[in-house]
């Protein structure tokens, strides 16, 4: 893509082959992070629509400043989490932190050997509580203090969504065959 800034000062102006362009550069990418938040991939396909109808309604917000790519993406975060909790009434029980002692050991290994679409196959496996902790902690770099204030939860509940979102996909990991189990332990944040 050429200037950002310029492709952003053409789709205020309404310009559709300007918003054409803009869609078709960051749509791939976007569209990946929606299908970490969907259960089914028309999901992240209506949830990249209406990301982009956002983006298209809050152009004039981005300043600028920080790269159009980064802005656009928190916009699809925060559209997947709405999507979850419109549609599937995602919700999160707080329930006491678990050590991460208790999570299988095969953890720190088993993500590297998964292809892109077997892990985003097993994310779409997950409920939604634990898809979204997991997704905004593991993916997009979240603290659990900003995951707490996104979803409306407690840090604890945070804590305690991702851990289980990480020893439900190690179990599943472990059950396929994915890994093979060694007495280290796994890694953490």
């Amino acid at each position: 893509m050429t200037d950002p800034r310029a492709i952003v000062a053409q789709c205020l102006r309404n310009n559709a082959r300007a918003q054409k362009q803009l869609y078709d550069f960051f749509a791939p990418a976007m569209l990946g992070v929606c299908y970490r938040y969907a259960m089914q991939p028309q999901e992240a396909h209506d949830m990249l629509q209406e990301g982009f109808v956002r983006v298209f309604k809050n152009l004039a917000q981005w300043r600028g400043d920080g790269e159009l790519g980064a802005w656009i993406r928190r916009i699809m975060v925060h559209t997947a989490l709405n999507w979850l909790r419109d549609h599937h009434k995602m919700t999160l029980t707080d329930i006491a932190d678990m050590p991460d002692s208790a999570l299988p050991a095969t953890e720190a290994e088993a993500l590297p050997r998964l292809q892109a679409a077997e892990l985003v196959a097993l994310l779409q496996k997950l409920p939604d509580g634990y898809r979204a902790v997991f997704n905004l902690f593991a993916v997009e770099g979240y603290t659990h203090a900003e995951i707490a204030t996104s979803l409306g939860i407690s840090e604890g509940t945070s804590r305690s969504q991702y851990l289980r979102a990480r020893r439900m996909l190690a179990g599943w990991l472990t059950t396929t065959n994915h890994v093979k189990p060694h007495n280290y332990a796994p890694t953490h944040r």
